[in-house]
């Protein structure tokens, strides 16, 4: 591949994504468009670019997943490229495609690699034929449930039923008795249709507490693959992660060797470009633990981050370079890892009520700061969290020369995140770093399911906090104010970032 000149880029999407590609693209010199729908014009992200193209109303549909109006926005902006952040259509290979056919550069894979890895059982063949470990399992092109259970029966239980085209838990079934099959299959082939518009199940053993490892991938147009070491995603409920770290408590040297170089076989299995994450299960303790492929996330993680602070490389800014045809500029063994971060997803929602999304105007938003905290976030005090996209306000990121030091600067950092207006979960990440089986480093997928009620246990709301509130609420929101999201610097634990070399 050829260079490809960029000089502006459009960001396909919203909130703290979008301001943190802004900035990535300002450090690489590139000019920035923002495109928003009606519920956002007046979101940080707007304010952040240098332009912004309205999409259409609120609703996700008429706007951040209208693929013609964001095509029509990139030339109508004279954008050269597009980055789709993450969520909304950053894994939908017709996006891509749409993007290249309209000749611009798509920041991330090709629309062939997304499309490759998007089946589940087809991704799981390919790993298979490289020698990558999978879970096992069975895929057959005969769905008939007659099939499905003489698969079942072969495999044993306990076992998983899983969408071909899925992700984040929907359609998957736990079966721990083959009698339950009958009632299972159509439920999940069910929720497979309507989730994903393809009802192919496929069956896998299923692990028992495991942990969730995920490795980060980089890939250049020559061919030439790196990982940047591994992330700890164990911490997660309805297999959404809430409590992320790098590098793993539980993943030894030699694993992470064994692991970092199965995730660039994986990549390399399918020719993939740009930046990627392989997940895994890992089971087991030790050097012996073994682990599994799980899937290939086609684009930046939520998490990211923590990667670039313990590694000291931006990935938006290689993602940038990657698409511009540069070549990576590092080897394997000249990645290394110092120190340790930690990443807590700060959503509007309320643990005690079932986690129920929240909605409304933040009369008080103020981020911490100081050394080693850094905070990626998309909205600003005065301003308001829609009902219509995900609630996600803030990532509190933090990092130190030990695991000790970086989960110590992420509880206090917690407890001075100040947020009025809207509950939030800030109370339950701090009551995660709290937990000793956190501490110690002893958690698997079901740590948060199992400990639910301790962690969401409401502490008596303090008087002056209280006072606090109902001043504001009286007050109303003042317009913004505090470190809002554009402004924030990144506060990486480098003097400065192993950046890009031309």
């Amino acid at each position: 591949m050829g260079r490809e000149v960029i000089r502006r880029v459009l960001i396909a999407n919203r909130g703290e994504i979008a301001v943190r590609v802004i900035r990535a693209c300002r450090a690489a010199g590139l000019g920035t468009v923002a495109v928003y729908s009606d519920a956002d014009a007046d979101a940080p992200h707007v304010m952040a670019a240098d332009r912004a193209v309205r999409l259409g109303p609120p609703p996700a549909i008429e706007s951040y997943l209208n693929v013609g109006a964001l095509i029509d926005a990139a030339r109508s902006s004279g954008a050269d490229a597009v980055h789709p952040g993450y969520g909304f259509l950053s894994e939908r290979a017709h996006f891509a495609q749409a993007v290249e056919d309209a000749g611009l550069v798509f920041i991330g894979p090709s629309a062939d690699a997304i499309t490759r890895l998007g089946s589940k059982t087809g991704a799981r063949r390919l790993m298979e034929a490289a020698g990558v470990p999978v879970v096992p399992g069975a895929t057959s092109d005969d769905q008939s449930d007659a099939a499905l259970m003489a698969a079942a029966t072969a495999l044993g239980v306990p076992l998983l039923i899983k969408p071909a085209s899925g992700g984040g838990g929907i359609g998957m079934k736990t079966v721990r008795s083959l009698d339950d099959l009958a009632t299972l299959l159509p439920q999940a082939r069910r929720e497979a249709q309507a989730a994903f518009g393809n009802p192919t199940l496929y069956l896998e053993r299923l692990v028992e507490r495991p942990r969730h490892i995920e490795v980060q991938i980089l890939a250049d147009a020559d061919g030439r693959t790196v990982h940047l070491f591994e992330r700890e995603c164990s911490a997660q409920r309805r297999h959404q992660k809430v409590v992320e770290e790098t590098p793993s408590p539980a993943v030894t040297p030699a694993v992470r060797a064994r692991i970092g170089a199965a995730a660039v076989r994986a990549a390399e299995t399918v020719g993939y470009r740009n930046a990627g994450t392989v997940e895994f299960l890992l089971e087991g303790d030790g050097d012996d633990a073994r682990f599994y492929f799980l899937e290939i996330n086609t684009r930046l993680q939520v998490e990211h981050p923590i990667t670039e602070c313990v590694v000291g490389v931006d990935l938006v800014r290689a993602q940038l370079a990657i698409a511009a045809g540069q070549p990576l500029p590092w080897r394997q063994e000249q990645l290394t890892q110092r120190g340790h971060a930690v990443e807590c997803r700060i959503y509007a929602e309320d643990p005690g009520q079932d986690f129920l999304p929240q909605a409304g105007p933040l009369l008080r938003y103020r981020e911490p700061s100081g050394p080693g905290v850094r905070v990626d976030s998309g909205v600003v005090e005065g301003g308001a969290v829609s009902v219509y996209y995900d609630p996600l306000l803030a990532k509190l990121i933090t990092w130190g020369e030990s695991r000790t030091e970086s989960l110590a600067r992420a509880s206090e950092a917690l407890s001075r995140f100040e947020i009025l207006g809207l509950r939030t979960n800030v109370a339950f990440c701090a009551a995660i770093l709290r937990h000793p089986d956190f501490v110690a480093g002893r958690i698997d997928t079901g740590f948060l399911t199992r400990e639910l009620a301790t962690l969401t246990a409401r502490p008596a709301l303090a008087p002056e906090v209280a006072a606090a509130a109902a001043w504001h609420a009286a007050q109303g929101a003042a317009g913004p104010q505090g470190a809002g999201p554009a402004a924030t610097a990144m506060a990486d634990p480098f003097d400065t970032l192993r950046g890009w070399r031309s």
